[in-house]
């Protein structure tokens, strides 16, 4: 059956499907907390369970063991195209076989760990992704995302411009800020409502998202680092800052090669250098200068600004557009809108800008804990997993304690800005509640893949998954500087987090580094250093990417599409940690 234009009729929509999607969430909620409360009831351990990093007895089968869980989930993605949640399902039930089997961690023990995780999962992380779609959708409803959307062509019209300064410039604002994927999560919600196609927005916005991650979140991943491996902050915070140098100016060139291509990036090297030099200079003093604290807010504000105001006297011989821009597009941008009408489009975002930021501020920060902190050591796992040598230096007991600081969470920031930006754009709160209720819906999925994933990460952490498959790039001998960088991308890879890395692998990189005889602070800053290209293909970060331009479902193509980026990166940083640790005139950039 056709239409009269020869069309076959559109399909009707299936108004039951949220509700029968929402159903099956719920049920396998239901049974993952009767699971939950299963393992949890069995008998307590009466002394601490230490990890076992070669269960087998021959370290390269412990090495593939220890890897089955992430093979199973971007294997899932990639190559058989599984949808997300089902994949972080098949990899979480690995994870559990691996632990106990494999690595003969105690049931109850890796029970509480993927209970752990997969809170953790929602919050923070759930947390900030739902109040994001949220400022997204309030603002596209409202119209004044179309506004804003017109209003930055009368910065340009260039469409590589406008991935220069929202993916890079304005992303690692939000990097520096808060982290923790409110970066991908903001620029890819941006990127998709001024036209980019999903896989566009989605992959542009985690490539960018490199280079500022070892000083995100006001420098978390190095105090962490810091904190594991005793190494002074400021010698960590200078490395770091003078191994990334080139790579905050190369980063904002690959993202332009990654998107136009080699002659469409060189029709705007002016700008990409402009942006990118102000960048890595400014990260290179900060660094080095005052400590890791504000590094990315100070260089993505002065990155953002020189760029602009270059902008507003350079402009690219040939206009970039996108495939499926209409024709009259351009002509239709130029209608100026009255000051007061893009000042309100523009409201929202200066809002969430303002909140990301006080909410990332210490004082605010450490206010808002006293009043909402709650700490809940995780019965069956606190203080009852010990890492052991070579990992670290003496038997250590693996703390296991969820803190529910509800307040301080950037999401709740996030949700503030939300609200007040409603107000402005002249919502009542029924109208609010609807659009929230929306939200929810439509990031049920997404919400359960985090939950599930970050379950994984921790199980690597907590049976020594990770440290297993950390020794094996630690028998690189000479080469180790190149591995050791290597490993801190497989840290995030794993755990979505260089923070978390950073404590999984710092200890071992300063004890390898010791053996090999190459300067310990140097292989302690490859870990993060690493780790920022890891963060591409991290799944938690692929899914913030895929809820934030509504493409969920398609993870696996977007995991594809970053993988040579994140892998030959991570490549080129494990080559000038190299040449760092042997090679003159390199070797005297190293800080001691």
């Amino acid at each position: 059956m056709t239409t009269s234009t020869g069309r076959p009729p559109a399909p009707a929509k299936d108004h039951a499907q949220p509700a029968a999607d929402l159903g099956m969430l719920a049920g396998i909620l239901v049974c993952v907390a009767i699971l939950a409360i299963v393992i949890l009831r069995l008998p307590a351990l009466g002394i601490p369970w230490a990890q076992n990093y070669d269960p087998t007895g021959h370290w390269w089968l412990s090495t593939l063991i220890a890897a089955l869980p992430v093979v199973v989930l971007l294997g899932s993605l990639a190559i058989f195209e599984v949808k997300a949640h089902l994949a972080a399902l098949l990899g979480l039930a690995t994870a559990l076989l691996t632990a106990i089997v494999g690595f003969h961690m105690p049931a109850k023990v890796a029970g509480a760990t993927a209970v752990f995780g997969a809170g953790y999962g929602l919050m923070p992380i759930g947390w900030i992704i739902v109040n994001v779609i949220f400022m997204y959708i309030l603002t596209v409803e409202t119209g004044l995302f179309k506004t804003l959307s017109e209003s930055l062509t009368t910065i340009t019209q260039d469409r590589r411009l406008q991935l220069l300064l929202i993916a890079f410039c304005f992303g690692s604002f939000f990097e520096g800020a808060a982290g923790f994927g409110t970066p991908v999560a903001v620029t890819a919600a941006i990127l998709i409502g001024l036209g980019f196609k999903p896989l566009q927005a989605s992959g542009l916005s985690l490539i960018a998202n490199t280079a500022p991650v070892a000083f995100g979140a006001l420098g978390i991943p190095l105090i962490a680092l810091n904190g594991v491996t005793g190494i002074d902050l400021l010698v960590l915070s200078s490395n770091v800052g003078r191994i990334l140098t080139p790579f905050c100016l190369l980063v904002p060139f690959w993202l332009i090669w990654a998107f136009a291509g080699f002659k469409g990036m060189c029709e705007i090297w002016p700008a990409i250098l402009v942006a990118g030099g102000s960048f890595a200079l400014t990260q290179l003093l900060v660094s080095n200068l005052h400590g890791p604290w504000l590094v990315d807010i100070a260089a993505s504000v002065v990155s953002m600004g020189c760029l602009i105001a270059f902008l507003l006297m350079w402009k690219p011989k040939n206009l970039w557009s996108l495939e499926h821009d209409s024709a009259t597009r351009t002509s239709e941008s130029r209608v100026k809108q009255p000051t007061r009408v893009i000042v309100k489009a523009w409201m929202p975002w200066v809002i969430l800008s303002v909140m990301v930021g006080l909410w990332g501020t210490p004082v605010i920060k450490t206010f808002l804990d006293k009043l909402s902190m709650f700490k809940f050591p995780v019965h069956g796992l606190h203080m009852l997993v010990q890492r052991v040598p070579p990992v670290v230096t003496k038997p250590t007991p693996e703390p296991a304690v969820f803190l529910l600081n509800w307040l301080s969470m950037t999401g709740t920031g996030i949700f503030i800005a939300s609200i007040l930006s409603g107000i402005v754009a002249g919502l009542g709160l029924g109208q609010m509640v609807k659009l929230y209720g929306r939200t929810l819906i439509k990031v049920r999925f997404s919400l359960l893949t985090i939950s599930a994933m970050m379950a994984i990460g921790f199980l690597t952490r907590y049976a020594g998954l990770d440290a297993t498959m950390g020794l094996a790039f630690a028998r690189t001998g000479a080469l180790y500087p190149f591995f050791g960088t290597m490993l801190g991308w497989l840290g995030v890879a794993l755990t979505g987090s260089d923070t978390s890395s950073n404590v999984l692998f710092g200890s071992l990189q300063k004890i390898t580094a010791q053996q090999v005889g190459v300067q310990p602070a140097l292989m302690a800053s490859a870990n993060s250093v690493g780790g920022v290209m890891g963060k591409m293909i991290d799944a938690q970060s692929i899914v913030v990417a895929s809820t934030a331009t509504q493409w969920y479902g398609h993870e696996g193509d977007i995991l594809r599409y970053v993988f040579f980026h994140s892998i030959a990166l991570a490549a080129l940083g494990g080559c000038a940690v190299f040449l760092m640790a042997y090679v003159a005139p390199f070797v005297n950039l190293v800080a001691k």
